[in-house]
């Protein structure tokens, strides 16, 4: 089997690599696919010497080529970053300015990430339409992942999302439970950095409302979020709805304080410079701190179940196709799923209260939207996006917004250019 990896210079690529090279001895061959030239040897020759430790029959190739790395490929990983963390600071600060959050994943920052990406991800979907092997998988990792996920569905691509927030709430969970992972099943519902773990099923039994007894302050501390408002949800929000339920509290936090972006910079910078170390065989402590936890596990996972066809349960990003009856069918959100051969079907998910299903309902009307003008263009669709968009909402903002975004863009996509 043969994965291409779109995005492969990213200093996250040996966690994947790592993975593969512990769970999945079927892979033949892994190809790096990245316009960072001088990053590819880097991250190419580490990515080897950890199939080589482990013992994997694998090899590692990578290329500037998009087309040539897409040939022959059986499943196509997307992890790109368009206009890399010069970009991604910049969604992060330009919102801040009318008062609004800066991340590179909701709000306008989100936005400004989705009308970057998109067009490029949709380019790479089709030449692998072309180039790679007949009925490959897309499995796309990028951000934003329900937006970009489902402007590959729309474009009748055959894809799903995946997100590694889910599989950190289930080793959590499993480590506080003292049991393995595996035997841990959550009912995560929502849409991606926008879920709930409402329920976290042990052997058919919901051990949640034990979690949030005994560990209540602890679990709470983790997501950054007051315990009152687990407590009042009987859930456990991601960490991603702090921009929603304290979203003034860190628009203070962020104002004069180092960006993500920023802090990753310097750490790639480290990274790459232990990567290139050519005695160094394993991934370094350093990389925890990048992100990303357990996206190896997570790919090597869903991956294989659907080559394998074993219908084992993922969180993914899929068609709403009913599940979520408040929702249009074709709206993408993030839920357990049923992953086999024939490809992923939500499991199915129990009532959504309106506590919840009125804040998915507000953000998923905006990803359309947002969609749309990632595929058509025009400052009108921007401003109708944000307009939408519950931590905007506001004639002024949305303007204003507007402005600032299409100006930010536009100024990264020349320098990336």
């Amino acid at each position: 089997m043969k994965i291409a990896v779109v995005g492969g210079g990213s200093t996250y690529t040996p966690e994947l690599i790592d993975g593969f090279a512990r769970l999945d001895a079927a892979v033949t061959e892994i190809a790096l696919i990245d316009p960072a030239a001088d990053r590819l040897p880097i991250v190419g020759g580490f990515a080897q010497r950890i199939l080589r430790r482990h013992g994997h029959p694998g090899r590692i190739t990578w290329t500037t080529d998009l087309d040539t790395g897409l040939t022959g490929a059986d499943v196509v990983i997307i992890q790109l970053r368009v206009g890399g963390q010069r970009a991604r600071i910049s969604d992060e600060t330009f919102p801040l300015e009318c008062g609004c959050v800066g991340q590179e994943t909701t709000g306008a920052g989100g936005l400004a990430k989705a009308l970057r990406t998109v067009p490029v991800v949709l380019d790479v979907a089709e030449r692998a339409r072309r180039h790679a092997a007949p009925g490959a998988w897309i499995v796309n990792f990028t951000n934003p992942t329900g937006i970009v996920t489902r402007a590959l569905l729309d474009a009748g691509h055959r894809a799903v999302g995946l997100c590694n927030v889910a599989i950190g709430f289930q080793r959590r969970f499993a480590a506080l439970l003292g049991v393995a992972p595996g035997q841990v099943t959550l009912d995560h519902v929502g849409l991606n950095h926008l879920t709930w773990e409402r329920g976290v099923h042990v052997d058919g039994v919901d051990r949640l409302p034990e979690l949030l007894s005994a560990h209540l302050d602890e679990i709470a501390g983790e997501v950054n979020l007051p315990p009152a408002i687990l407590a009042a949800l009987g859930a456990v929000p991601s960490y991603y709805l702090r921009y929603f339920y304290a979203h003034d509290q860190v628009v203070e936090e962020e104002r004069g304080a180092p960006t993500r972006g920023e802090r990753v910079a310097e750490l790639e910078g480290a990274l790459l410079s232990m990567y290139a170390d050519p005695t160094r065989d394993t991934k370094p402590d350093l990389l925890a701190k990048r992100g990303g936890a357990y996206y190896s596990e997570a790919a090597v996972g869903l991956i294989g179940s659907l080559r394998s066809g074993d219908g084992a349960t993922h969180p993914v990003n899929v068609r709403n196709n009913a599940t979520l009856p408040f929702l249009p069918d074709d709206a993408v959100i993030e839920v357990s799923c049923r992953v086999d051969a024939d490809g992923v079907a939500p499991l199915p998910v129990r009532a959504v209260g309106p506590h919840i299903s009125g804040l998915i309902s507000h953000v998923s009307g905006y990803e359309e939207l947002a969609v749309h003008a990632a595929v058509a263009g025009g400052r009108q669709r921007v401003y109708q996006a944000l307009l939408a968009h519950p931590l905007v909402g506001q004639h002024d903002l949305a303007e204003s917004l507007t402005d600032r975004l299409l100006a930010t863009n536009a100024a990264h996509l020349r320098w990336a250019a």
